[in-house]
């Protein structure tokens, strides 16, 4: 995963202020043919990857990234613009299949004494119910709540799985990637906030001053991500139409794959897809359940 410090140096193309990646190892539609992805959430880099990968297993194939938080990707898919959208909730009469879980991490400064909180006490922080760290047995300060932006998916995600959709409390501090929320927290002794889990571990290997709190005395990694112990988790999901190009399911089945799990592991949790159950997934929170991006 790059690092919260660091940029992507992929080489980019700005078109109408999108940024779109040329994918391509060649310079015309093989065989395979070409597709295109579009985003606007933080999975770019590692969906970047994933991408350049199953190009090189499946020699032919193109496919091409657009990404941007402005992007309506569900209506894009719809419309025959864009083939897959990378999203946290489905939508209804598009294809719904999960390649992975996120976990996020509830962030506060190493300084507070905190380390465990409930998922009520979790949900009495967002939406101001708590606004003393000493209600918690921490610090006697006031909360400052980090929110995030709802184009970046995990917003939803996040107020879905505490059951608080819609109620978080207001506050001047908005940030919109994990490296900003992570830095306010750091830099701030009475913050909270919360960021994809990859991101915050990197982060504390990296000595920022951030302590991830345990939820209902769970420790967070990987193996309770992926069972479920661990409960503030969002899918990551892939959404194409149900008559998408074969290429489609193609590059999903890459990704679901033990090397695209490999590549996903990066920045997500691994996805263990069920036998017994057919190729796709519909968890929620469906879109009629979550607020407009805006």
């Amino acid at each position: 995963m790059t690092s919260w410090l660091t940029a992507s140096r992929s080489v980019t193309l700005l078109v109408g202020g999108a940024v779109v990646f040329g994918m391509g190892a060649w310079g015309a539609v093989g065989a395979g043919g070409r597709i295109l992805v579009v985003g606007h959430g933080p999975e770019q880099p590692v969906i970047q990857t994933l991408a350049r990968e199953f190009e090189r297993a499946h020699p032919g194939s193109i496919v091409d990234l657009e990404w941007d938080h402005v992007l309506d990707t569900t209506e894009m898919v719809k419309s025959g613009q864009a083939d897959l959208a990378v999203d946290g909730s489905d939508e209804p009469g598009l294809r719904s299949e999960q390649v992975a879980w996120d976990g996020v991490a509830i962030i506060v400064n190493f300084t507070n004494p905190l380390v465990d909180v409930s998922t009520q006490q979790a949900q009495s922080l967002f939406t101001g119910k708590l606004s003393r760290w000493s209600e918690l047995d921490g610090a006697d300060k006031g909360v400052e709540v980090i929110r995030r932006t709802a184009d970046q998916n995990i917003q939803t995600g996040f107020e879905h799985t505490l059951g608080i959709k819609g109620r978080m409390v207001a506050s001047k501090r908005v940030a919109r990637r994990d490296q900003k929320a992570l830095a306010s927290v750091s830099g701030r002794d009475n913050a909270v906030s919360y960021v994809s889990m990859k991101s915050a571990l990197e982060a504390q290997e990296l000595g920022v001053p951030i302590r991830i709190l345990t939820v209902d005395q769970v420790e967070p990694g990987d193996p309770t991500i992926k069972n479920g112990r661990y409960k503030i988790r969002r899918p990551v999901l892939f959404l194409s139409k149900l008559n998408a190009p074969p290429l489609v399911q193609s590059f999903t089945e890459f990704a679901l794959s033990a090397e695209g799990q490999k590549i996903l592991s990066k920045m997500y949790s691994p996805y263990e897809r069920s036998s017994a159950s057919p190729a796709q997934a519909k968890p929620s929170p469906s879109r009629s359940e979550t607020p407009s991006r805006g």
